[in-house]
């Protein structure tokens, strides 16, 4: 024992020397290239005494980098991972610009634009180095992963570190339909993955809910209920406010009522970890979890987790590098999009290319060396969403040549996971899943000149812009809103003349009575758009509004709506039915009846029963929208500005995928997929089945307490604490 340890000090020295003498060199060739940096006094030094001053400075910048590097990163902790990355550079180079000053006579010297420079060749070098030498020995490379660890285990009782129970990491590649990933792996994008679908994995695909998107689907996959959640964003009437999934005030409250549903506090509460999610899971371990990013100071274990990253300057150059030349490739993709003529197609500038740099790089980063760190400490479930697809499919499309780079790199990321799996204390399972597909379609505006807002406005009376009078395509949808505009505005003139007579106080007539009429009937709806699915409400009226009060308010805008081309069908409330779907042509179905024929027969098998459940939400809007899908090309019209989008009904965004391992069993088995023809139904069905795997190595989970008066589970991260039952109590 004694032996071994005196050779891996031995070898810890040896890399240090090597390191040294590199970077010593590299700061050599730097002082002969730069102008702006030298090595020498204003005299000259001889070629022995100028080697010296250069393994001085490297000296004092890796003793620097080492000791102030990590103590400044967790200073800035409450800095936004973007502006914490761009300070990388600044940071970096004032550490040289210091190490130099510590040069004895005062022979460095470098200009602080030169000193950024550098330093980030100085850090780029040493860690290349290092890690060359560590690769060459298992154990050194063991030991430069396990520093990516944010802090090691405190539950002595729950640890799994050196258990030969595995570990299950989960790894969510948003937005990756399953057609997508079959495409990918058979054009050769994927080869990681092509060879695990070859021997050790299978693959399942699973449908979606009527809301296809990340936050509904997280929220079910993490906590087990995305109960009332109609859409990503959508009006609540009861409490006045807008919820948007990626808000964080709004996921804190959507966690919140999960849990209160379930009475579990989620997928991770047993020794688990959450990496770039909206949600937490119950995991004690978060980093850039939307639902806790509102704490601040030292417990804000969400910014936290950049520090197992950014505390190697080698790690943060490299992402700074990375986030810049990924700018730079957005912006010259967009450029070629719009000389080649490329259609359909979306605007690109603005913050979209430091927002896609952010999500392909830098979440990418901090989120992958996190799943290391929670490998190599053991943990025992970790979760974490890769959102980089996603975002990059939303603007050049789901089958563009920009997201087929994305997909090779998210390969490359899958390996470095699995390959940094084999220095964990335990073996590991490596799950891969999607939370949605995207769908690919022009812009329901770029299709009919208008917007649904406009289109909308025009069918209930109200003005509508400019732009949307003047378009010179959809001549149907104009005509629509034209005969919805002279409907809405008659109707309007008669409400005006009963305001007029009623507005002299009569007998016991209040002086306000009219005002308060006339606010009401000047209320303007509310739409909101998620992906094809959009939500229409009237804050001005309490509780959902029926068929027939809609058409009571506004006769024209029930049917504009149902019989515009760009429009697949309607879920409204119904005195008569309950509630009862629109269509073209007068079509009505009451929801009883509704079945995946009729209206509904483009959306494929389950679509009638996904509509039946969001129409039982408390928070269903007053008016749910869903654009039209053609089977023959896949194609739907988005509510926003995205030509590959997801959130409601149509082709590739209902079907994402499972990606297991083989020996965790056939996820149809023992879940309710027989009743759903042999699929996996639902966000929630996919919690039981990851569930049923984690518990197969670590027991059932136990709920040991929970806050009866707010029906939240007590702990640290508002997680629910469970224990396991051993085996032998099964």
């Amino acid at each position: 024992m004694a032996e071994r340890r005196w050779r891996r000090a031995g070898s810890a020295l040896l890399r240090v020397i090597v390191v040294w003498a590199v970077s010593t060199l590299t700061l050599l060739a730097l002082a002969g290239l730069l102008p702006d940096f030298q090595l020498q006094s204003d005299d000259g030094d001889s070629a022995t005494r100028t080697a010296v001053t250069a393994a001085w400075g490297a000296g004092a910048f890796g003793l620097l980098t080492a000791l102030v590097w990590p103590l400044v990163v967790r200073a800035l902790l409450l800095v936004p991972a973007l502006v914490l990355g761009l300070l990388v550079f600044f940071l970096n180079g004032s550490l040289l610009l210091i190490a130099l000053r510590l040069i004895p006579d005062g022979r460095g010297d470098a200009a602080p634009e030169t000193a950024v420079v550098v330093a980030a060749v100085m850090s780029a070098v040493a860690s290349a180095t290092s890690t060359a030498l560590a690769v060459r020995d298992d154990d050194a490379y063991g030991r430069r992963l396990s520093r990516l660890a944010t802090r090691r285990r405190r539950r002595q009782g729950a640890n799994g570190t050196g258990s030969d129970c595995p570990g299950m990491v989960f790894i969510q590649l948003d937005g990756v339909g399953h057609d997508v990933l079959l495409r990918a792996v058979k054009d050769g994008l994927m080869p990681t993955l092509a060879g695990w679908l070859d021997g050790t994995h299978r693959l399942t695909p699973w449908r979606t809910d009527w809301s296809s998107q990340t936050g509904a689907s997280q929220l079910g996959i993490l906590h087990g209920s995305n109960h009332d959640v109609p859409a990503f964003r959508w009006y609540e009437k009861d409490t006045g406010r807008v919820m948007v999934s990626n808000r964080p005030a709004s996921a804190v409250e959507l966690q919140r009522r999960a849990i209160e549903r379930t009475g579990d506090g989620g997928l991770l509460t047993l020794d688990g970890a959450s990496r770039g999610n909206l949600f937490s899971g119950g995991a004690d371990q978060v980093a850039l979890v939307l639902s806790v990013s509102t704490r601040r100071g030292r417990e804000n274990r969400s910014r936290a987790g950049y520090f197992a990253y950014f505390s190697d300057p080698a790690n943060a150059v490299r992402t700074a590098l990375s986030f810049v030349a990924e700018v730079a490739r957005e912006i010259q993709q967009s450029i070629r999009a719009r000389l080649r003529g490329d259609h359909p197609r979306v605007a690109r500038g603005g913050l979209y290319p430091l927002i896609r740099a952010f999500a392909t790089v830098v979440e990418r980063d901090v989120v992958v060396a996190a799943v290391i760190g929670d490998m190599l400490a053991g943990r025992t479930a970790v979760y974490a969403d890769l959102v980089a697809y996603d975002e990059v499919a939303h603007h050049s499309g789901p089958h563009s040549r920009d997201a087929a780079l994305v997909l090779e790199s998210l390969d490359r990321a899958v390996a470095l996971l699995a390959k940094a799996a084999a220095h964990a204390p335990r073996p590991y399972r490596i799950v891969l899943l999607s939370d949605h597909g995207q769908s690919p379609g022009e812009t329901f505006e770029g299709a009919y000149g208008l917007t649904l807002k406009d289109l909308v406005r025009a069918g209930c009376g109200l003005p509508v812009s400019r732009r949307a009078g003047r378009t010179v395509c959809g001549a149907e949808a104009r005509d629509a809103a034209a005969d919805a505009l002279r409907i809405g505005l008659h109707r309007r003139r008669e409400e005006e003349q009963d305001f007029a007579a009623s507005a002299a106080p009569g007998p016991g007539a209040t002086a306000d009575t009219p005002w308060e009429r006339r606010d009401q009937m000047a209320a303007d709806p509310i739409v909101l758009a998620s992906g094809n699915l959009a939500l229409i409400s009237f804050p001005d009226q309490p509780g959902r509004l029926t068929r027939e009060q809609i058409e009571a308010r506004h006769p024209a805008l029930l049917s504009t709506l149902a019989n515009h081309p760009g429009i697949g069908f309607l879920l409204v409330a119904s005195e008569r039915h309950g509630s009862v779907v629109l269509g073209p042509s007068g079509v009505e179905v009451p929801i009883a009846e509704l079945t995946d024929d009729g209206p509904l027969a483009p959306f494929g098998k389950g679509a009638a029963e996904a509509v039946r459940r969001t129409d039982s939400f408390p928070h269903v809007a007053d008016i749910m929208v869903n654009s039209v899908y053609d089977p023959g090309t896949g194609a739907i019209h988005a509510f926003e500005q995205q030509i590959g989008s997801h959130g409601g009904l149509g082709g590739e965004q209902s079907q994402p995928f499972l990606m297991a391992p083989v020996e965790l069993g056939d996820p149809l088995h023992g879940t309710e997929a027989g009743d759903a023809g042999g699929e996996l139904v639902g966000a929630e069905q996919l919690h039981r089945v990851l569930k049923r795997w984690l518990r197969e190595c670590t027991g059932p989970q136990i709920p040991l307490e929970l806050d009866g008066d707010r029906g939240e589970p007590q702990g640290q991260d508002g997680g629910q604490r469970l224990e396991a039952t051993p085996p032998g109590e099964r």
